[in-house]
Formats: C-alpha cells, sequence, structure tokens
C-alpha cells in the first residue's frame, strides 16, 4: 500500500537530501514558500507556470443536512480554493 499524504517535514526531507542543503535550510525555504504562496493567494488569484493556477472561491451560505438522521443545518458561507493544472503538467502525468 503506498502513502497517499505527505507532510512539509518529508518535503523538507527529500529537499534537503538532493540538494545538500541542512534540513534547518530546506524547512525554511518550503514554510517561506508555502507563506509566499498563501500571501499571493489571498490576494489575487496564483498562477504558477507550468504547474497550473490556484482559484479562489467564494461559497454562498446554504442548508445542509446530516445523512444519518437528517437534521438541517446551515453551513455558513466560506472561501474555497481551486487548483486547475496546466496542460504540461497533465500531459507529464499522462506520459
Amino acid at each position: 500500500m503506498t502513502k497517499k499524504n505527505i507532510t512539509k517535514k518529508e518535503i523538507a526531507e527529500s529537499l534537503s537530501h538532493k540538494t545538500g542543503f541542512p534540513l534547518s535550510l530546506s524547512k525554511k525555504l518550503i514554510n517561506n514558500l508555502l507563506n509566499i504562496m498563501c500571501e499571493q493567494l489571498k490576494k489575487n488569484n496564483l498562477i504558477i507556470k507550468n504547474i497550473g493556477s490556484f482559484q479562489l472561491i467564494e461559497k454562498k451560505e446554504r442548508i445542509g443536512r446530516n445523512p444519518k438522521t437528517k437534521e438541517e443545518f446551515i453551513i455558513c458561507k466560506r472561501k474555497s480554493i481551486s487548483f486547475l493544472s496546466s496542460k504540461n503538467l497533465t500531459n507529464y502525468l499522462n506520459e
């Protein structure tokens, strides 16, 4: 069985192993990259060339239902993220 999720720590360890950077520097790089991505996404859509685009979506308030008890409740409005992969990434994955 393969592992489906990867942690920031595992990404930092892999980066450290492949580049020869110390683990502490790799962790800082990963954290800084994610912080920059989050800040950019809050301001506007985030497009990373040859990877894809992240778009901020506003979801409206709606009524939800518990499937077991059929009890209705309100799901608050919220922001969500949509990712659309680039053609290059899609082609790479399909090879």
